[in-house]
This record gives C-alpha cells, sequence and structure tokens, in this order.
C-alpha cells in the first residue's frame, strides 16, 4: 500500500495527546529537508497523561511502527510509511508494553510517495 515517507520532523502524538518524538537512526537520506525515517528510528512520546482505575498509571512511552515501506530501503532499512495524516499504522504502548491505541500524525511531508 502506497504512503508518504515519515521524516524526523513529522507531528506525531500518541493517541492519548502525549506529544511523540522521532528520534533518527540515519542523518543521510532527507525528504523535505529533514532525515527519512526508517523502522530502526525509535519513536519516544513525553506527557502522556494516561491512566487506569487504580494506584497505576499507564502512560504511553514509545510508538511501535507497523508499516514499513516494501520497496523503498534507506541505507538497507525500510522507510517509515503513513498512507494518510490521521490514524497512524502504529501503536502506542506503555512501559509494560501494552498497547494503548494508535498515534495519530497531524504534519507530514506530502511531496515524496513510495510503496
Amino acid at each position: 500500500m502506497p504512503g508518504f515517507l515519515m521524516h524526523v520532523n513529522a507531528a506525531c502524538q500518541c493517541t492519548h495527546a502525549g506529544p511523540a518524538t522521532i528520534i533518527p537512526a540515519q542523518p543521510r537520506v532527507l525528504v523535505s529537508g529533514q532525515p527519512v525515517a526508517t523502522m530502526t528510528s525509535q519513536i519516544m512520546v513525553a506527557g502522556c497523561a494516561f491512566t487506569v482505575p487504580g494506584p497505576k498509571p499507564q502512560p504511553c512511552i514509545t510508538i511501535k511502527w507497523l508499516m514499513p515501506s516494501v520497496r523503498v530501503l534507506v541505507l538497507g532499512q525500510p522507510a517509515m510509511l503513513l498512507p494518510a495524516p490521521g490514524a497512524g499504522p502504529g501503536l502506542c504502548l506503555s512501559p509494560e508494553q501494552i498497547p494503548q491505541g494508535p498515534p495519530i500524525v497531524s504534519a507530514v511531508q506530502l511531496r515524496v510517495i513510495a510503496t
């Protein structure tokens, strides 16, 4: 399925509106002046305030991306793809790796599409 290439400054957040930051795994390949995010890039969430009933909070701390490019490799690693801005093809995860819902991507470059 085709999608837009994700880059490190794409506006992304967890399901509970905690801002996410893509930590680049490679600095060489750029799109719109930003490094392309690969499947080895980490997506960290800070400031998620999600809690469940009880004494233990369950904030999102990472996002696991689930849509790699099949044809586009960046330094041997598949690039991250986004089918369309909105709910992304990933999972927000708690510290215990409990799925919390899909991430929300509100801004991404719209020039480069890959499969």
